[in-house]
């Protein structure tokens, strides 16, 4: 009866968030198994998913180049290496991913993530990857920012046109935002933003091929609002990220673990590290 009990909330949580992986389950299991007297570890979980084929497996996904770094405007340095985050909208990252439609055609979903609560604060999918996807997610968050600013916001992405384009930037300026990017194309140095891309596509699907460009927005309009209202991150000490931002402020407790201590299960599972 209780396995019976741990297994309709798992697909509960399953047909909300697909692809969350057995660390953050068993964290969002933790007050069903209190209310029921459940004692349940990580292992325990796990062999019970895999007993009822339930455990989820990563898939390889195809790439497709959303950067041009080739143009004549000004690139910006590095501002964050030695950033402390301390509070909400310090650090904004920024990126675009894309979003597969049929007969091999895309979309481009840009993307802003707070970087102290891993909320996605501004978010737009754009039939092209012209300047309006990027400064339309831009204005949205700036718009969630009103009013809760206690640090000089620094804006951190890619050296991409969109985000290097003299319309882009002069919101940034004209909005006292500085402007920090990575630099010689690494993307290690962009690495929550593309964290945030693989949850994303990976967790809530917007990896598949979807019929038109309204069925992927509302497929991206429901991912973003599930992320940030329900998906537990390890980084923020398993708050959601709507939680997290409403903190405001505050040591953050880490909860992920290096990837040397990676299990055998748990490679075969999808983990998250944030």
């Amino acid at each position: 009866m209780k396995e019976g009990i741990v297994i309709d909330q798992v697909r509960y949580f399953r047909s909300r968030q697909p692809r969350v992986g057995t660390r953050r389950m068993l964290e969002m299991l933790q007050p069903i198994l209190e209310q029921h007297q459940i004692k349940m570890g990580r292992d325990k979980l796990f062999d019970l998913l895999a007993s009822h084929h339930l455990l989820v497996r990563r898939n390889r996904r195809r790439r497709v180049k959303t950067t041009d770094s080739n143009h004549f405007f000004r690139r910006y340095p590095n501002l964050i290496r030695e950033v402390v985050i301390k509070t909400v909208n310090q650090v904004w990252v920024s990126d675009i991913t894309y979003v597969s439609l049929t007969a091999n055609k895309f979309c481009y979903l840009s993307l802003i993530t707070d970087v102290y609560s891993r909320k996605i604060i501004g978010y737009h999918l754009h039939s092209s990857l012209k300047k309006e996807g990027p400064i339309a997610a831009l204005r949205m968050a700036l718009k969630a920012r009103e009013g809760s600013v206690y640090y000089r916001t620094i804006h951190h992405s890619d050296r991409g046109i969109q985000y290097c384009c003299k319309e882009y930037t002069d919101i940034l300026v004209d909005n006292d935002i500085a402007i920090s990017m990575t630099q010689q194309g690494d993307p290690g140095e962009n690495a929550i933003a593309e964290r945030v891309n693989g949850i994303l596509k990976t967790e809530f699907i917007l990896s598949s091929t979807f019929s038109s460009f309204s069925q992927a927005l509302e497929a991206v309009v429901k991912a973003v609002e599930i992320y940030n209202q329900e998906r537990l991150h390890a980084s923020c000490d398993y708050l959601t990220p709507d939680q997290a931002y409403r903190k405001a402020w505050g040591e953050m407790k880490r909860r992920w673990k290096s990837a040397r201590k990676r299990t055998v299960n748990e490679k075969q599972d999808v983990l998250s590290t944030m």
